[in-house]
Parts: structure tokens; C-alpha cells; sequence
């Protein structure tokens, strides 16, 4: 039982890039209040609504997808031959699913960029801090890495 409380302990380079990728979510909002208008360039609506559309629909693929590839990271972590441990495996899984999600995030910062309000910032913004808590590091996901890890 120590043992695993120890293995969970390893966990801690994951939550720090989880909060390095919150950190930049919260730096783009404060970014874009501090030089509001200076860094807009006046898109045209249409224009900005198709390219916001097109944003959404990415969106509404890339949760489902980062949840399959998720899944299937921790699949292969838990199978896959060779001597990498479970830190590193967990941690590449993670790499990968808040990456995927913290793109989202920037696309309110490009919306906005091309002229957008806030409001649109804030959408994007928020649907990125759903992403990054859903795939956050998980305690039991890695307690199972190491257990089938260790029984190969």
C-alpha cells in the first residue's frame, strides 16, 4: 500500500504540466484584456463567423477524439513491450490529451485576434479548462499502468 503512495508521488512532473498548460490558458486571457483592441485586426463578421464555425466544429471533434486517444495511450501504456516506465507512459499520455484540448483554448485567442468580443474568448477558453480538468492526471489510471506493468 506504501508502495503505491509512493508510485503516486510520481505523478508530480504530470500536474506541473497540467499547470503550465493552465497557466497559459488564464496568461492568454489576461493578455488579451491588458492590449485588448491594439492586437485586433478588424476581420469581417462573415468571415469571422465562418472561421468561428469552422473552430466549433473542430472543437466538437477534438473532445471526443482526445477522450479515444486517451484511452487508447492508456491501453497501449498498459501493454506495450519495453522498459519505459510507468511515469513516462502516463506522462506522454497526458502530454498528448492536454494538447489536444488546449488547442480549443487558442482558438478564442485567434478569434479575437481577427475581432471577436470576449465573449467568444471566454467560450473557447472555457471549453479548453473542461478539457484540461477531464484529462487531468488520474491516480487510479496510473495505479493501473504500474499493476499491468508488473505483471508482465
Amino acid at each position: 500500500m506504501s508502495n503505491h503512495k509512493t508510485k503516486v508521488n510520481e505523478l508530480t512532473s504530470h500536474w506541473v504540466l497540467l499547470s503550465i498548460f493552465l497557466g497559459m490558458l488564464i496568461m492568454t486571457n489576461i493578455a488579451c484584456h491588458i492590449v485588448g483592441s491594439k492586437i485586433q485586426v478588424g476581420m469581417d463578421e462573415e468571415q469571422r463567423i465562418f472561421i468561428r464555425t469552422i473552430f466549433y466544429i473542430i472543437a466538437l471533434i477534438l473532445f471526443p477524439l482526445a477522450n479515444l486517444v486517451r484511452h487508447i495511450l492508456l491501453r497501449l501504456n498498459q501493454t506495450m513491450p519495453g522498459n519505459n516506465p510507468a511515469k513516462n507512459r502516463y506522462f506522454m499520455t497526458i502530454v498528448v490529451t492536454l494538447t489536444m484540448v488546449e488547442i480549443v483554448g487558442f482558438f478564442g485567442l485567434i478569434m479575437f485576434i481577427f475581432g471577436d468580443g470576449f465573449n467568444t474568448l471566454y467560450i473557447f477558453s472555457t471549453l479548453a479548462l473542461l478539457g484540461i480538468f477531464l484529462h487531468r492526471p488520474k491516480k487510479l489510471e496510473y495505479l493501473q499502468i504500474i499493476d499491468a506493468i508488473s505483471l508482465k
